[in-house]
């Protein structure tokens, strides 16, 4: 009888160990395949550039993403068409400009991991930012209070210099175009006033970027203040198609020898 039951038990106790052994192999397996997967992402920094070409960088808010023009191209669209007229090079564009986006989420977006590739290896960079920081969906400028605008125009710049420190701690070489501010109320009530503070507002923006080597800001604000609405969407604050090809026109004929150059 005990005989009996030493063998049952010894049979247990076997059984057990070896279901203990197949469970840390499958535990095992599976971490291995897991890490297996973790080094293979993509999207790391170590994860290989296309080769060859002018690699642009577009960054930004909703005039990146091209919100307002039906073909869905936007400035940075047009502006890749006109450099690649002028060149036999391929010219590939990443585009990660957000609807609605701030100067603080750009600065917090610029940080990820796979904006950091794309920056390390782009060869121009464009940023257009600031509108929604100042705008804020026209409430600033339907409700014009000197201190309110200026404690955003002084947070916007700090976020700037976090930006531009950020892309050129990154890459030291690629030239930045900065694109500035146009006022889609320069036809509305108060017209002199959201002017001016559109105009510091870049003014200001002009001389943050300043300090940065290579960063070049771009004025769109003449492009828009005559006839403003010829180039305005339907939504009265985002550019047409219209007003996007003049944005390009007017970011291409700063970068044309780039582009030949490369």
């Amino acid at each position: 009888m005990k005989k009996n039951a030493t063998i049952y038990i010894l049979s247990l106790s076997s059984l057990v160990c070896l279901m203990w052994m197949l469970g840390l192999g499958w535990v095992l397996v599976d971490y291995a395949q897991g890490s297996k997967k973790e080094l293979n992402t993509p999207n790391t920094l170590t994860a290989k550039a296309p080769s060859g070409g002018v690699q642009l960088l577009a960054l930004g808010d909703s005039l990146t993403r091209g919100t307002g023009d039906q073909a869905g191209k936007g400035y940075i669209g047009y502006l890749k068409d006109k450099l690649a007229e002028k060149t036999n090079e391929k010219i590939t564009l990443t585009n990660y400009g957000v609807k609605g986006a701030t100067s603080k989420e750009l600065a917090a977006q610029i940080k990820q991991q796979e904006i950091q590739r794309q920056a390390k290896n782009a060869d121009i960079i464009f940023i257009t930012i600031g509108g929604n920081d100042l705008f804020q969906g026209g409430e600033t400028l339907s409700h014009i209070d000197d201190n309110t605008i200026a404690d955003l125009s002084a947070s916007y710049n700090q976020n700037l210099k976090e930006i531009l420190t950020t892309i050129r701690f990154t890459n030291k070489e690629a030239p930045i175009y900065l694109i500035g501010l146009y006022n889609p109320f320069s036809d509305l009530e108060n017209s002199e006033a959201t002017s001016k503070i559109v105009r510091d507002w870049n003014y200001a923006s002009a001389e943050t970027s300043s300090a940065f080597a290579k960063t070049i800001f771009v004025p769109t604000y003449d492009i828009f203040q005559q006839n403003v609405q010829t180039y305005l969407y339907s939504d009265h604050f985002h550019p047409n198609k219209q007003g996007y090809e003049l944005m390009a026109d007017r970011v291409a004929s700063l970068i044309s020898w780039e582009v030949e150059e490369n």
